[in-house]
């Protein structure tokens, strides 16, 4: 009994001979608001809200009891019994909204069993077999007012304890649950979709079998991942587009792995066969240098799909098989369609991802992912999940691989609906199916439909499951298929008939003969790139990195956005720290003062912005910045409301700062999806501090290095890794520069490590303003966003361009100098700083600005200024098996002629990045400082 029942049990107006029954409607309607009466509901309500506290509020609940004819001491006897029978009829149904799911009829292989439910039993709930032709309330079910107790049971079953199981009663939203319940019980279980859509769905089935049969007998023993036993994929996931699209959706992107892949790739999205089928023979076109491509299994497709009215674009994105990391970028590349279209309501653009069972529990990013659904920067108004349970992983059993009774269970964090559903009835697939868009469509929000079936073969088709599960196995190959069962359930119907169904096959079989396409719903004639809203690629392909172009900004200009971005509206009360760092930045604008890193960085993005580039910049604490430098979005501290200037520059453009939620590989996800699919939006990620990239290391990996060469997708996203070498321990010194560097090759990614403000700012531009999309990692400043030493003047902006390499312009006569160091990064401020009080003029200081790809012509007419220079060191900070050595070694000796030796000069190797002493690490930096400006010194190469 709950405190708050206990305490109006002992008040003077509850009696003792009525409390039994007005507990049980008191915890029916805890259990659901809509279960109970209107007048109860409120009197419960204002009972627990505490109305009864005061007198006045004693007396106004006690009021409404004795006006519900409940408190009455004479109340008669059999009263009281129908009464505590009512109150156990509406617990029955809501435990049949709870629990009913566990009794459903959910596994085609018939093997899983869950413990009885007390709660569904007629004692349970005070009721006996007596009591079933007894009249009762039916509450807030969905059907006729008053029932018999056995037809309001049979209905109940019919609803939640057949072949459709769904949980949704942890939705904490009134609306929603009221929706599903009334939008599940108004059906009153009967889900046979009209005969046009049952044979639609016998066609799809025929063509999901049909291919996997094909291949299986064309290409004995090769891998494809068969979608064998999960058939009901097909007619639910062609079922959800052309139902979303037939309500206004207009886009789909779908994320899957690789399982049942090429059967979506050629029942779905229209594959031609004869290209799957030269895949399986290894025939492929030569390919440029540096295009390694994908297995078949791993690419992606884009059609468009007729409707009733119009046409849907599809596309399935290209997925590496890591498992569910595919999901943020899907999500990030609808959110970029929306932003692109302008759809604010997310009513034209949806996400599908198709997940399977073992990797939906198991894997990380699917968590970050629902954390990330429902907040304001990430959300897509709601992403349809589809699970294939094939009841098992590789080889390990759900008991094994997970704690909790379904592997959609995660779903529950955000509130979403979960429809599981037996695979091998596809009437109640489609149903399901319809609900759940509907709900997404509604309530933007994301929705689960749990596919339980099985895995006809092994986790690929050279293994043998039965040697870890045999017995499941035995009963699969006794089985007939999806497809069989389907098909005889629609002959007995006379929906069809016999030779019908076979015809279906053999005319499916030909057409694959044939090579033609065979799915039938594809348009052909789709839209010519740039048409509608299908992004135009074409003037981003076949450029050179090294193509120059122009990044300086007329001083009018410069004034103009200046002002924009410093000039803030009346009644904007700013914190005195950031309202002097806005003073100081009215100084940079007017040229009374220099540039600092975070004027520059703000120009850049004002400047794009203004010539009609979208930005999106995101990232833990990036609006304000780690290191209290950037404060792109302001906090009024009078009323605590936001001003973005950079929004406030061109209403034409999206602009978006975000502070992310506290994630990199989902987000890092996220932002790569969406920058994969913007070309004309600045898109920057950046982390907190530079390591902390370590977790999404799997994105950089498979993604972000790698996507062009693997299926040629190009992406202009640039991430920002604090790095630099300042006392800080080793979590908090290095972004890990040679992870990247050991992943450049054919000029995949850029990698830049500028040291001035204005090389900032030219970097940023050079980005956006080349007809070049390549990844763009930047090492960004920590301690030298405040350096008096690393500021830049205000014209600047108007001159110049990104340096590569920038020279030494300290050097008076460059005929004395002996040792030239290069150098990259905040090291160079070190070496300057000891260089000049040491008056060294025999050495240089030459600071690669970009090391990959690296600016080999420009390396060598640097050094060819210093003939009499026949020492060249390599000075970083980093220990010598990290940072940029061994990745550029090779890069720098092919830049030096037969009088030069290198030297490397800087910390030995080391497992760890950093020392966590800070005074060791003054010790070890004025150590690799002095060695690389003292003459023979640092490790001959």
């Amino acid at each position: 009994m709950s405190k708050t029942f206990k305490q109006l049990q002992e008040s003077s107006f509850l009696y003792g001979s009525n409390a039994p029954y007005i507990e049980a409607y008191y915890e029916a309607w805890l259990a659901d608001p809509q279960s109970v009466p209107d007048n109860w509901a409120q009197t419960f309500k204002d009972m627990q809200n505490g109305s009864g506290g005061s007198e006045q509020g004693r007396l106004a609940v006690e009021a409404r009891f004795e006006a519900l004819g409940r408190l009455q001491p004479a109340l008669a006897a059999d009263t009281m019994v129908t009464d505590h029978k009512q109150a156990g009829v509406l617990k029955l149904i809501n435990a049949y909204r709870v629990r009913g799911h566990e009794n459903a009829l959910l596994d085609p292989l018939g093997v899983a069993h869950h413990a009885p439910v007390p709660d569904l039993t007629l004692e349970y709930n005070d009721l006996d077999e007596s009591d079933l032709d007894s009249e009762f309330d039916t509450g807030s079910l969905a059907a006729p007012g008053r029932m018999k107790l056995r037809d309001i049971i049979a209905l109940c079953q019919k609803v939640y304890c057949r072949t459709i199981g769904v949980e949704y009663m942890h939705i904490v939203d009134t609306r929603k649950r009221r929706w599903l319940h009334e939008r599940l019980e108004g059906s009153g279980g009967e889900v046979i979709p009209p005969a046009e859509t049952r044979t639609r769905i016998l066609r799809q089935l025929t063509a999901a079998e049909g291919i996997e049969r094909y291949l299986h007998t064309r290409y004995v023993g090769q891998k494809r991942f068969s979608l064998e036993g999960g058939e009901s994929l097909i007619p639910l996931l062609n079922g959800a587009i052309r139902h979303s699209g037939n309500q206004g959706i207009r886009e789909v992107v779908i994320g899957m792995a690789h399982r049942g892949r090429l059967n979506v790739l050629i029942n779905t999205l229209g594959k031609s066969p004869l290209a799957l089928f030269d895949e399986f023979e290894g025939k492929y076109e030569e390919t440029e240098a540096g295009r390694s491509g994908d297995v078949k299994y791993h690419l992606g497709h884009s059609s468009d799909i007729k409707l009733d009215d119009g046409q849907v674009h599809v596309a399935l994105a290209f997925n590496p098989s890591h498992l569910e990391i595919v999901d943020p970028v899907v999500a990030g590349s609808a959110r970029a369609r929306q932003d692109r279209r302008h759809d604010l309501g997310d009513d034209a653009v949806m996400p599908i991802l198709i997940h399977g069972d073992a990797a939906f529990a198991g894997q990380g990013v699917v968590m970050e992912l629902f954390q990330m659904s429902e907040v304001p920067g990430f959300a897509v108004g709601g992403t349809l999940h589809i699970v294939v349970n094939n009841q098992v992983g590789f080889t390990t059993i759900p008991r094994d691989g997970r704690s909790t009774m379904y592997c959609t269970t995660v779903a529950k964090m955000v509130h979403a609906p979960i429809f599981h559903v037996n695979a091998d009835d596809p009437d109640a697939v489609q149903h399901v199916m319809e609900i759940a868009c509907d709900f997404r469509r509604t309530f933007k929000r994301d929705v689960v439909v749990d596919l339980i079936c099985y895995r006809r073969h092994g986790h690929n088709e050279a293994d043998e499951p039965a040697a870890t599960q045999p017995l499941m196995y035995k009963t699969i190959r006794a089985l007939d298929s999806t497809r069989q069962l389907y098909a005889k359930r629609l002959v007995e119907a006379g929906v069809i008939s016999a030779d019908d169904a076979d015809q279906m096959s053999d005319e499916y079989r030909a057409r694959l003969d044939e090579g033609e396409q065979v799915a039938n719903d594809v348009v052909n004639d789709q839209n010519k790139p740039g048409e509608g809203y299908i992004q135009d690629w074409s003037r981003f392909k076949d450029h050179d990195w090294s193509e120059e172009v122009d990044t300086t900004l007329p001083t009018d200009k410069v004034a103009q956005l200046s002002e924009k971005i410093t000039v803030l509206p009346e009644g904007l009360k700013l914190h005195p720290r950031v309202q002097k760092i806005y003073e100081s930045r009215r100084q940079m604008a007017s040229g009374e003062i220099p540039m600092d890193w975070g004027f520059a960085e703000t120009m850049a993005h004002a400047s794009l912005i203004d010539e009609g580039f979208g930005l999106r910049l995101v990232g833990q604490d990036s609006g304000r910045g780690t290191f209290f430098h950037r404060h792109a979005v302001l906090h009024n501290q009078a009323d605590g409301s936001l001003y973005a200037p950079l929004a406030n520059i061109n209403p034409d453009v999206n602009v978006d700062i975000i502070d992310s939620l506290l994630s990199e590989e989902a987000v890092l996800g996220f932002e790569y999806g969406y920058a994969c699919s913007e070309p004309n939006s600045m898109v920057i990620w950046e982390a907190q501090f530079g390591d902390f990239v370590n977790g999404a290391q799997v994105v950089i990996d498979q993604f972000i290095t790698s996507g062009e060469a693997k299926w040629g997708r190009l992406c202009g996203l640039v991430m920002f890794l604090p790095h630099g070498y300042e006392g800080q321990g080793p979590e908090h010194s290095s972004a890990r520069l040679e992870r990247f560097l050991q992943l450049c090759s054919h000029n995949n990614i850029q990698v830049c490590i500028p040291t001035t403000p204005a090389q900032m700012f030219h970097m940023l531009r050079r980005q956006m303003r080349r007809d070049y999309r390549k990844p763009l990692i930047v090492m960004t400043p920590k301690s030298l966003l405040r350096s008096k030493a690393s500021t830049s003047a205000l014209e600047l902006l108007s001159e110049g361009s990104f340096q590569l390499v920038i020279d030494d312009r300290f050097v008076e006569d460059k005929q004395k100098v002996k040792r030239v160091v290069l150098c990259s990064g905040k090291v160079y401020y070190d070496l300057a700083q000891v260089r000049d009080e040491e008056s060294a003029n025999e050495v240089a200081l030459v600071r690669l600005e970009q090391l990959y790809p690296f600016p080999s012509e420009q390396v060598i007419e640097v050094l060819s200024r210093y003939p009499n220079a026949d020492e060249i060191a390599w000075c970083q900070e980093e220990p010598q098996n990290q940072g940029a050595w061994y990745c550029s070694k090779h890069n720098i000796e092919a830049c030096l002629g037969e009088q030069h030796t290198l030297y490397y000069a800087g910390r030995p190797s080391s497992a760890s990045p950093a020392v966590g002493s800070y005074n060791r690490h003054i010790e070890e930096q004025k150590a690799l400082v002095n060695e690389a400006l003292q003459p023979g010194q640092g490790q001959k190469q």
